[in-house]
């Protein structure tokens, strides 16, 4: 089980990296294992789809790969790294609320990663937090 961060309402998983456009990355070897925050699964509410990225997809770092529905809002998620998707989480077309319930267990897609370097620019928890904490509070 991971250890946590809380900042204001929302938890963040010590052990990985984010993006500013709130997905995670654990990487493991040279597989980037790619899911949402806490925080954007908050402000999505109750999530009602998904579409994923097929396998074999090239994808860069910045690209939108897929995308999440909800109730409120659709929101668009985002290659965290340059690779190819190796594998979805099919699991998610069924109940794609697991994101909702499980934000950190539950992932959306595996990138083989081309540069590793990619993945020491993205944010640290410590980082991430306080971007969430700027977002909040409007500043």
């Amino acid at each position: 089980m991971a250890e946590y961060i809380r900042v204001l309402d929302y938890i963040i998983a010590r052990d990985r990296r984010y993006t500013d456009t709130d997905e995670w990355v654990k990487l493991e070897g040279d597989i980037a294992i790619v899911g949402i925050t806490d925080y954007a699964q908050k402000k999505l509410r109750d999530i009602v789809g998904v579409e994923l990225p097929d396998v074999g997809r090239s994808v860069k770092r910045g690209e939108v790969v897929a995308s999440i529905e909800s109730v409120k809002a659709a929101a668009e998620v985002y290659a965290p790294l340059t690779g190819e998707i190796v594998e979805v989480n099919e699991r998610l077309y069924e109940e794609p609320e697991l994101l909702n319930k499980e934000p950190y267990e539950t992932w959306m897609f595996k990138i083989k990663v081309v540069d590793k370097s990619e993945y020491e620019k993205l944010m640290s928890p410590e980082e991430y937090a306080k971007h969430i904490k700027r977002r909040e509070e409007g500043s």
